[in-house]
């Protein structure tokens, strides 16, 4: 079988609705290899294949935990990468993360063998379901992984692929009912052009802020890559975006104006979906809704309380997405609020890790200024007039670069938040870009950190009960939020004595 990755660069100009191709079937793949498995964009599709009977090998760098979930699925897993693990399959699985010199995938281009980006394989999964494809510059995860749950307690049987693991699932990943009723609910991440493959019958955009411009190189052509995004919908998609960002509003004004179906959701005033009222207190929050919309031959009509077990402003705005697309989908007002107040969160999206001395350690996965902003201000409500302590690392050189001050701001909400060095993933360094373009922008609260265990001493020594610690970022800080917890019951535990 020959083939290889379909080209994602991105074309300036671009029409609104440029061809896109079917997606692949998935039983036609054969034995299917992913290079670089244990991510987690992989590891959710190797996880639906798998589900589906097909398979499946994959190979990664270093053994995890992830791989040997895999495993007990039915995976063949080789660590570490070697150009004989691709022996037997007939298609490869890549992402934009692996080079072309990686030993699997020249052996696999020698070989003649069907390469596929992981936005493909995903696409191949989907088989004949009607598809809601969640995009944006963040809030993704959350709202995707929000449908997921909405739809499951609608008991439709969703097929889901999301960034995260979803609390009370213990996946990030699902095979559902199939057949051109069923639904599958797909995170669209845009960070290398490849969410044009899923022809979705709905297209949610939380936001369209710059970002990844190591990639795209300029903001335009974000924006132009948003808008392929919504020209890639099925015959008759609907567009759901959020008023209250301003990049979303343009790309709804371009849909509408192509002759596109569009609703809206936020607390502007235009919204056809208007959130009022907005409270969001200790682990919890609510809104009224207030809706006047149609889409196609049907008109929408309407008002109710949503109220979450989460916290946060912006997942009100993240389940009004999940509203309205329950709502398209044929579900009542009252089943969609009821099911959507069944979500209890992802992993690392300010999930609580712990909490010794009266102090709550919190992870996020926040790695954009705006995205900083909204998890500090949580996390500003939880700790209800207590301190807050953060501890953040920055993630790419080029997206430091770009963001240093607005970072610094975002930051600057917390009593005291501590920089560490740059988490690099993909990137070389670039020459004069730091930590310090971040802690160096006049906002006295924040500060470098030239080491992560010190720093994590020093929020450990100064907190009081009550007060809230976070580690904020998309790197491998995560793993500081259980040594703060051990610090912590250590500390709790001197006391005692």
């Amino acid at each position: 079988m020959n083939g290889s990755l379909i080209n994602l660069s991105i074309d300036l100009p671009a029409p609104l609705t440029p061809p896109f191709p079917e997606r692949p079937v998935m039983e036609q793949l054969g034995h299917v290899h992913f290079i670089g498995i244990g991510g987690a964009g992989m590891s959710a599709v190797a996880r639906l294949m798998l589900q589906a009977g097909m398979t499946v090998s994959g190979s990664d760098r270093v053994d995890g935990a992830a791989l040997e979930s895999l495993r007990q699925l039915g995976a063949t897993i080789y660590t570490p990468q070697a150009a004989q693990n691709i022996t037997g399959a007939q298609t490869v699985v890549i992402s934009t993360a692996i080079r072309e010199d990686n030993p699997e995938l020249a052996a696999a281009r020698a070989s003649g063998l069907l390469v596929l980006h992981r936005s493909e394989a995903l696409a191949a999964t989907m088989r004949d379901s009607k598809v809601i494809a969640v995009a944006g510059t963040h809030g993704k995860t959350t709202t995707s992984s929000m449908i997921s749950v909405m739809m499951s307690s609608l008991e439709l049987s969703p097929s889901f692929a999301v960034g995260s693991t979803i609390a009370g699932f213990g996946s990030n990943a699902h095979l559902g009912a199939a057949g051109p009723e069923s639904w599958f609910v797909a995170e669209a991440d845009e960070s290398d052009g490849s969410f044009v493959r899923y022809r979705p019958e709905i297209a949610v955009v939380t936001n369209a802020e710059p970002d990844h411009l190591d990639f795209y190189g300029t903001a335009e052509r974000v924006t132009e890559a948003f808008n392929r995004f919504i020209g890639s919908m099925a015959p008759g998609g609907v567009l759901v975006t959020c008023a209250d960002d301003a990049g979303a509003s343009q790309l709804a004004q371009r849909a509408r104006s192509a002759g596109v179906d569009v609703v809206t959701y936020g607390e502007a005033s235009e919204a056809q979906v208007q959130l009022t009222g907005i409270t969001s207190h200790g682990t919890e929050c609510s809104s009224n809704l207030v809706w006047d919309f149609t889409v196609g031959q049907q008109n929408f009509t309407g008002h109710i309380t949503l109220t979450l077990p989460v916290p946060g402003v912006h997942n009100q705005l993240n389940a009004t997405a999940g509203f309205i697309c329950a709502l398209i989908a044929g579900a009542s007002p009252s089943d969609a609020v009821q099911a959507l107040g069944t979500f209890t969160g992802t992993d690392r999206r300010f999930t609580l890790r712990g909490e010794a001395a009266g102090v709550k350690v919190f992870d996020d996965y926040a790695h954009h200024p705006t995205e900083v902003q909204r998890a500090l201000e949580t996390g500003r409500t939880v700790a209800a007039g207590h301190n807050l302590y953060v501890l953040f690392q920055p993630h790419l050189f080029s997206r430091t670069k770009e963001f240093s001050t607005e970072f610094a701001r975002s930051l600057s909400q917390a009593d005291r938040s501590y920089v560490l060095d740059i988490y690099p993933a993909r990137e070389q360094p670039i020459e004069g870009v730091t930590s310090h373009l971040i802690t160096d922008s006049g906002y006295s609260e924040v500060h470098y950190a030239p080491d992560a265990h010190e720093a994590v001493r020093s929020m450990v020594a100064a907190a009081l009960p009550g007060d809230i610690i976070m580690t904020v970022g998309a790197g491998d800080i995560t793993a500081y939020g259980q040594e703060l917890v051990n610090q912590l019951r250590a500390r709790e535990s001197s006391v005692a004595q």
